[in-house]
């Protein structure tokens, strides 16, 4: 169907004019509402508390989430909102890695507040359009799209019954549609997700762009915790922003001079560091594949092992070869690190668009090493048209990895078997299966349907039918919070442990990423150490997603000179470029204290939302055994030096004569209290009781003592 048959079948439900407001050093002060229930469509100003506490991004999404919704609010109730925000830094080009956005929710996996980031153009499209951010509420009758116009000052609620599903059609379709010319496309930006979002609770947006230089549009997400899933319950089919042109200083900020000094040499490192350092402009991400599993660390059958001996069929250098090489890769104008990778011109060999050619944006680390080592299928082709298909389909790619990692050890034990699958052999390896998974979850058809509600859903379902024992099952599925865990081995950094459990929203990497500094370099010796790293690096991470930052420039390429500063894990230089960025943006006084504080009181704030919400305390910071050590004989066995020695140096206890279960045991009972003596030196740091709720006094240090949160904290204080 083409884009004039589309446009004549779409129906006008709301039309508002409006005139954007211009940013002022990096805000326009202005948010959209929409409500779809009724069709509403408002400006309304941002407070001024909001503007200080909340700063952009992330904060704002919290904050408008907090205000609109009940503690008992479901993820599908009509209140519910989906908010994305980008942040002050957010849409300048002279910097590397400006152009994330924030998307807030409750989320469908974890009944919790879910925050994800994506690239692509939205985040700043919609600050140049007049917006700090977007809160989106209510739900349509039938299928609708949102168009936000700069260009011409207009926003619409238009009913769309013939639009396609999927991502990477609607993406094009639309672009095509709002573009004056093909030289216009890159004024144009999409946000959608796909069929499977609409059966599952795992769906994800994808946030387009338009690549230029590969005369090619693409797709970038906002993966975790079922985004995409209110998406569709909403029933929007895609929200479009469409502006009139890219200028020098959109965010009108107050030094330009000092950013593009610190762009210049951040760009200047990228020139002659990369290539010896993490190759991001050859490899993005997927760089990571043989260091992970040179140091044990890549995950392997559901995060039993950490290698494999065909971990080499997909390495970094399979990538490199499959991937465009030759021009930028960038997601947002003026970003060198150009990490976006993708293969081109891919013929597919399954599902709905078999014997077609596309372009997959990927895979990175997370999906070759979810989708490929975590699920044993050490096949590239299986790893580019899986990356696709959940690209497409609107699935978020490392909770669907994990959990069917998860059902493939279920099925290798006897939990499941052909009959409770369907038909499907769920082995470890099993690449026609796992595809036929997918295609079923996006048809809601059969077992795929069931793995797409989660982990943490499955294996109540499977304990309620008396496939498996509870326990092992508990140990085993590799979620917390209702969130599946991202695609590293845990089991030997108790700071890592930390880093993916006690997080807000559930065991994502973009808070803390220690393995290496607690591992492999012996940096946090003790729990305090530990606990210290627990509190900045988290706090630090945060602020990425308030200004509208990516996180990758920060430390993926680093000074040569990084290793002898005081803190090299730290990457000094790279936080000073923050400072200096963020004043030269807003004019306001600010270093690097300030901005751990400004991550404190969103890091708290969001702590006391899922307290408000029946979460966020102790209880809800326990992790699965599998990722603080061996669960299974087999498991113990393949690392039994490594374990007899633990045992022998550090627990005391000798090996000798002891049977493996014994020793599993004796491992387990040492590891599982090195976790609890961790919480409370974090939760002290943290300023926080030792149920790991923030202590008033806390609040009002870091400015916090809002008497929305004294409340909520008063209420549930033990």
């Amino acid at each position: 169907m083409n884009v004039e048959e589309l446009r004549a079948a779409r129906k006008l439900l709301k039309e508002y004019n409006y005139q954007a407001t211009p940013q002022d050093k990096g805000y326009t002060d202005k948010t959209l509402y929409i409500n779809l229930s009724d069709n509403t469509i408002l400006e309304k100003d941002v407070p001024p508390l909001m503007k200080e506490k909340f700063i952009g991004g992330r904060g704002y999404g919290l904050k408008y989430l907090w205000d609109a919704t009940k503690p008992d609010t479901k993820w599908n109730d009509p209140e519910n909102e989906i908010i994305i925000a980008s942040g002050p830094i957010g849409g300048i080009t002279q910097y590397s890695g400006t152009g994330k956005s924030l998307v807030v929710t409750v989320s469908p996996q974890t009944d919790s507040v879910i925050d994800s980031n994506a690239g692509g153009y939205f985040g700043p499209f919609l600050k140049f359009n007049g917006f700090d951010a977007l809160e989106l509420q209510g739900k349509a009758e039938s299928d609708v799209i949102i168009v936000i116009d700069g260009k011409n000052g207009v926003i619409r609620i238009e009913e769309a019954p013939l639009e396609p599903s999927n991502s990477h059609e609607l993406a094009e379709a639309l672009t095509e549609m709002y573009a004056d010319n093909d030289r216009d496309k890159v004024n144009v930006a999409v946000v959608s997700t796909g069929a499977a979002a609409e059966h599952s609770l795992i769906g994800m947006l994808n946030f387009s762009f338009y690549d230029k230089k590969k005369k090619q549009l693409r797709l970038k997400q906002a993966g975790r915790g079922g985004i995409g899933t209110v998406f569709r319950d909403k029933k929007i089919k895609a929200i479009v922003a469409k502006i009139s042109g890219i200028t020098a200083d959109p965010n009108h900020v107050v030094d330009m001079k000092a950013i593009m000094e610190r762009g210049k040499n951040f760009n200047k490192e990228m020139r002659e560091l990369d290539d010896e350092q993490c190759e991001m402009r050859t490899k993005g991400t997927a760089h990571l594949m043989e260091i992970m599993d040179d140091y044990d660390l890549l995950p392997v059958h559901n995060y039993k092992f950490g290698s494999h001996p065909e971990a080499h069929k997909i390495d970094s250098e399979v990538w490199k070869s499959r991937f465009v090489q030759g021009s930028p890769d960038g997601c947002w104008i003026g970003c060198n690190m150009s990490c976006a990778k993708g293969v081109s011109n891919y013929l597919l060999r399954t599902g709905p668009y078999k014997d077609q050619r596309v372009f997959v944006d990927g895979p990175e680390y997370e999906n070759a090493a979810g989708l490929g080592a975590n699920c044993g299928i050490f096949n590239p082709d299986y790893v580019i048209e899986a990356n696709f298909y959940c690209d497409t389909y609107g699935i978020c790619t490392i909770t669907w990895a994990t959990s069917l990692a998860f059902v493939m050890e279920c099925y290798e034990n006897g939990i499941l078997n052909e009959e409770r699958s369907g038909g499907l052999k769920l082995n470890f390896g099993n690449a026609d299966s796992a595809m036929e998974l997918m295609h079923q979850l996006a048809r809601g058809e059969g077992f795929g349907k069931i793995v797409g509600t989660g982990t943490r859903k499955m294996k109540k379902l499977f304990a309620e039918k008396g496939w498996g024992d509870p326990q092992f099952m508990q140990d085993i599925a590799m979620e917390n919070k209702g969130l599946e865990y991202s695609e590293y081995v845990s089991k030997e950094s108790l700071a890592q442990q930390g880093g993916f459990a006690m997080t807000n929203k559930g065991p994502q990497h973009d808070e803390a990423w220690l393995i290496f500094m607690d591992m492999v370099n012996n940096q946090l010796p003790t729990f305090e150490d530990k606990a210290e790293a627990l509190h900045y690096f988290p706090m630090f991470r945060t602020w990425f997603g308030l200004v509208g930052l990516c996180k990758l420039p920060w430390n993926d390429v680093e000074p040569a000179n990084n290793a002898e500063t005081d803190e090299p894990a730290k990457v000094p230089e790279h936080v000073d470029n923050y400072v200096t960025i963020y004043k030269a943006v807003t004019g306001r006084e600010f270093d690097n204290k300030e901005l751990i504080r400004q991550s404190e009181r969103v890091y708290n704030f969001q702590r006391i939302f899922n307290l408000r919400r029946g979460f966020g305390v102790r209880k809800y910071d326990a992790q699965p055994y599998r990722a603080a050590g061996p669960v299974t004989v087999e498991e113990y066995e393949s690392r039994a030096d490594r374990y007899d020695t633990q045992l022998q140096e550090i627990i005391g206890v000798d090996p000798a004569g002891k049977s493996t279960a014994e020793k599993v045991a004796i491992l387990r009972k040492h590891r599982e209290a090195q976790y609890e003596s961790l919480l409370d030196a974090v939760y002290k740091r943290r300023g926080w009781n030792k149920n790991g709720i923030p202590t008033i006094e806390h609040l009002q240090n870091i400015e916090m003592d809002l008497p929305e949160l004294v409340e909520v904290v008063q209420q549930r204080f033990d």
